[in-house]
């Protein structure tokens, strides 16, 4: 599932709001495809989507520590199974797992919760320019281009 923060949803209005959100940060370069993982898990197939390799995945989740080595585990886990992933499918995959102590830390990660004045930084934003980025790099690097 593709999303670009909570704060950008709730001011484009519900979950449709928030599909659109993302997608208007990311399809900012005519040159980048959106497939929603959701739609395609549900067996649909998005209208206009690629069926060519995807040039980024941006991986998203939090992971809230408990009380238990779980969180170390899975945590640990996840790093690994992207970066396989990565390698397995030469495409970026940009990480974009919050590793947090407690919901409200999580919440001022996502830059959706804090003091006025302190609330926190939306790492999504950074994500997904990251995503156009690579992709990008990616197609010149696929032709041979190493320049800037």
């Amino acid at each position: 599932m593709y999303a670009s923060s909570q704060i950008q949803a709730s001011s484009a209005g519900g979950a449709g709001g928030l599909v659109q959100s993302a997608t208007d940060l990311l399809s900012s370069s005519s040159a980048t495809d959106l497939t929603s993982l959701s739609a395609t898990a549900a067996g649909k197939k998005p209208s206009g989507a690629s069926t060519a390799p995807f040039d980024a995945i941006i991986a998203i989740g939090v992971l809230i520590k408990g009380e238990t080595m779980h969180f170390e585990y899975i945590a640990d886990a996840v790093s690994h199974g992207l970066m396989r992933v990565q390698l397995d499918a030469n495409v970026p995959v940009i990480f974009g797992l919050l590793t947090v102590l407690t919901e409200e830390q999580g919440l001022h990660r996502a830059g959706i919760a804090g003091e006025k004045g302190d609330q926190g930084h939306n790492h999504g934003l950074d994500w997904g320019s990251a995503a156009v980025e690579l992709g990008t790099k990616r197609r010149g690097w696929s032709e041979g281009k190493f320049d800037d």
